[in-house]
């Protein structure tokens, strides 16, 4: 790297302060490197040439090249300097003033490599929860079941439309999936047939309320390998609270008794528990333990209300901090047991860990639009599955296949950072500016970043990076004994 990167002796040299963040772990000081949300430990001359670029906020000293070796000539040699400024401006967390590279080249997309197609396969549910934000959700008796053919149409239209992908995954989502299981297996027949033949493979995922589980369709669902998700929200005072039936009946007994059903024959993929936190519920410690150490989930994930279209369940500021709060307290104890080789299956923090340890930089906020597309019962094509009944446009239709200007556009202005706080933000490449769905319903424009609780999600990438840098030092076979095979799952 050094050695193809020239040195300008006369020009002043600068800290680029929007690609890099330092990080305090311990005794050691690491190097977040924003661009490619990498991490690195710095050696001593590293810290010499970022501790004296910085400096005092207010110093006027200018530095340039020969002056910076002359400087720390002291305590390194004049090579040992040059070669570290010269891989420091390869990776441009210093610069000469020369123009720097546009993080995200592309301001536009024409590419969908689209190979997930969400199938709303039945607006109703025979649950009532008071917090769901699906738009076209229907009681049981007026649920709009997507039939067979609007089914096929959806998934022939995702081969069509990206016909060199290897593997497809079909979701299977609702108001409750399994209120149309009939659909369902006969989707899943099809695919099985039709996608190995075009020498492609393929998934399936559910997410489910568990209600109208029985050991038949658990047996079934581990034939066919599918990748489960329950909702539930913690303990019977904290479930019943919310997740009630139609006729405004807690569910917990009938969910958590299905669960262990679930839990104890299924061995196919891990099954996850998926957590709502609304106002006035922010015991993310004891939520997780009861499903995780009691009922045996194997991950548990928590999605904070911020952004409802029914204002009162959302989060308060303080409520929000003490989520953000109590989630790095499970952490602290993911940590502990990870430095033992044990797993406790935190879906939040497994996440970040994993973007982590891959470098993972996103341009987007999330696959929706570019990767997936959800299906409503009429065959038209929505963002993702938060989205089917809201006034957001669709973006085609599964008779007319993706309406690619239409979404391309969506996207793009997405991707256009400038203006926005996300252009020099540390965490713009793990965050994205947040979920389409949470700026629609709080700003009423989905392309416009998330603000409200930016400092909440900095010092929580702040506190995995101190996570992911003391596994790597204490036990680096965590990662890949648990966070690496996620990926496979």
């Amino acid at each position: 790297m050094s050695a193809q990167f020239s040195i300008d002796n006369s020009s002043t040299l600068n800290l680029v302060e929007h690609n890099l963040h330092l990080v305090q772990v311990s005794e050691r000081r690491l190097l977040f490197h924003i661009p490619t949300s990498s991490l690195f430990e710095l050696d001593g001359v590293t810290a010499g040439v970022i501790d004296t670029l910085r400096g005092d906020v207010n110093s006027a000293d200018k530095w340039t090249s020969p002056e910076l070796i002359r400087h720390l000539s002291d305590n390194f040699t004049a090579q040992q300097i040059a070669d570290t400024l010269r891989e420091l401006m390869a990776l441009e967390v210093v610069s000469d003033g020369s123009p720097l590279t546009e993080e995200i080249a592309a301001k536009s997309v024409d590419q969908f490599p689209l190979n997930t197609i969400v199938l709303n396969v039945n607006t109703g549910c025979n649950l009532s929860c008071t917090y769901c934000y699906k738009e076209d959700l229907d009681k049981p008796s007026a649920g709009k079941k997507m039939t067979f053919e609007t089914a096929i149409q959806s998934i022939e239209m995702m081969l069509a439309e990206s016909p060199d992908e290897d593997l497809y995954n079909i979701v299977f989502f609702g108001g409750e999936p399994l209120s149309n299981l009939s659909l369902i297996k006969s989707v899943v027949a099809w695919c099985e047939r039709e996608i190995p033949a075009r020498g492609k493979r393929v998934e399936f995922t559910m997410t489910t309320n568990a209600t109208l589980l029985n050991e038949e369709i658990v047996t079934w669902l581990a034939e066919h390998n599918f990748g489960l998700s329950v909702s539930m929200d913690g303990p019977k005072a904290v479930h019943d609270k919310h997740r009630i039936t139609v006729g405004g009946q807690g569910t917990y007994d009938v969910v958590s008794k299905k669960a262990k059903m679930l839990l104890a024959g299924y061995r196919r993929r891990p099954i996850g528990a998926r957590v709502t936190l609304t106002k006035g519920t922010t015991d993310v410690v004891g939520i997780w333990d009861h499903l995780f150490n009691e009922l045996g989930f194997a991950e548990v994930g928590f999605a904070p209300v911020t952004s409802g279209d029914v204002s009162y369940f959302n989060l308060p500021d303080d409520e929000l901090k003490q989520v953000f709060d109590n989630m790095k307290a499970l952490g602290e104890q993911y940590l502990a047991a990870a430095l033992e080789n044990r797993n406790l299956g935190f879906s939040n923090l497994h996440q970040l860990l994993t973007d982590l340890h891959e470098g993972h930089k996103k341009a987007l906020p999330c696959g929706a639009g570019l990767k997936m597309l959800a299906v409503d019962h009429k065959g038209d094509l929505n963002l993702c599955h938060r989205f089917t009944g809201s006034d957001l446009n669709t973006f085609g239709d599964i008779q007319n296949g993706v309406d690619h200007a239409q979404l391309g556009d969506f996207l793009s202005q997405r991707l256009d950072r400038s203006d926005t706080g996300c252009a020099s933000c540390r965490i713009r490449n793990l965050c994205s500016g947040g979920c389409y769905h949470e700026s629609h319903a709080r700003y009423g424009d989905a392309t416009r970043p998330t603000y409200h609780y930016c400092d909440l999600m900095r010092d929580w990438v702040d506190f995995g990076i101190d996570v992911y840098a003391r596994i790597m030092a204490e036990n680096p076979g965590f990662i890949d004994q648990y966070i690496l095979p996620r990926r496979a799952n």
